[in-house]
């Protein structure tokens, strides 16, 4: 389980010194608990594989403000924290993968207008997983059935 993995991950981060990827790993298990705590329930791994996700979502949101607000320090940490999160995410789908997959939704689900948007983007999301991010889906699926 993706659980035992991560405190594995942590104990071996801790006797190894590497600071960050204690961190990380730290930050990930409090979500972890955060999740289970506020739901009362015990999480999957693949609830654990969304987490994850969305901790490097944010991160690779802050990068552009950091950049805008020229901190290069903060940028290069939150590279090396997205890099440890991508470690335990399954590998990530191209652009080209992508829109191979939301063509294939595109025709068994009959649609053809952007009206059909939503319910595109919930079959692709939904095939997809954590493989892919939202956004870059989205942006798939606009261009196709505009």
């Amino acid at each position: 389980m993706l659980k035992e993995k991560l405190l594995e991950d942590l104990k071996n981060a801790m006797k190894d010194k590497n600071i960050n990827r204690k961190n990380v790993v730290q930050m990930v298990r409090a979500a972890i608990l955060q999740v289970e705590k506020d739901k009362a329930i015990e999480v999957t791994d693949e609830q654990i594989l969304e987490i994850i996700a969305k901790e490097a979502k944010k991160r690779k949101e802050a990068i552009t403000d950091y950049e805008k607000g020229g901190r290069q320090d903060l940028v290069v940490q939150l590279e090396e924290e997205i890099a440890v999160l991508e470690e335990y995410l399954p590998k990530q789908l191209t652009k080209e993968e992508i829109e191979t997959i939301v063509k294939q939704v595109i025709e068994t689900t009959g649609s053809s207008t952007m009206k059909d948007m939503g319910m595109v983007m919930k079959e692709a999301k939904a095939q997809m997983g954590t493989s892919a991010d939202g956004k870059t889906i989205s942006d798939v699926v606009k261009s196709l059935l505009a």
